[in-house]
């Protein structure tokens, strides 16, 4: 059993979600420094950071991070889902691919990994695999499927061979 957060270090950690969606990610570095050093490891503390990583678009922090969170936290969806969302963006789709597709059944009720699935077989011009995994995940939650899927650039082939087969 992992021990909480103490309150000093869940103060500096909201500050720095805070900052994040303030859109300032060096004040939120500013308040991850402020955690306990013995406490970096903890899930809540490196979901943070991996936050602070995408929104620098620092991928190879983000997969290190994302590395960690799997080891301290793997019954938590997060840490699979953003080592894969990193590895796609440094075009290692197929290892994107290959990291979270065995955990798809073990977070059934989670959309957004089909939804990746989906995405990241389409950049791989597997376009039938792919509607299958964008109906499974439409299944879980339609609504937030259409609204991410109607603008997703990965999703273009599949949006295009769909078009195609509609005439």
């Amino acid at each position: 059993m992992r021990s909480p957060l103490k309150p000093s270090d869940l103060h500096h950690l909201r500050a720095a979600e805070g900052w994040l969606e303030l859109g300032s990610p060096n004040e939120a570095r500013s308040e991850l420094a402020h955690v306990s050093s013995q406490r970096l490891n903890h899930p809540d503390v490196l979901e943070v950071s991996w936050m602070l990583f995408a929104r620098e678009k620092n991928w190879n922090a983000c997969v290190k991070t994302a590395e960690l969170l799997v080891q301290e936290a793997p019954e938590r969806p997060g840490g699979w889902i953003h080592r894969s969302f990193a590895l796609h963006e440094l075009d290692r789709t197929e290892e994107a691919f290959s990291k979270l597709s065995p955990v798809r059944r073990v977070f059934s009720d989670q959309w957004i990994i089909p939804y990746n699935l989906a995405c990241y077989l389409t950049q791989l011009n597997r376009i039938k695999e792919a509607a299958r995994e964008l109906h499974t995940a439409m299944q879980i939650d339609a609504g937030a499927v259409k609204t991410a899927a109607s603008t997703d650039p990965d999703l273009e082939p599949l949006r295009k061979c769909l078009d195609e087969m509609r005439q």
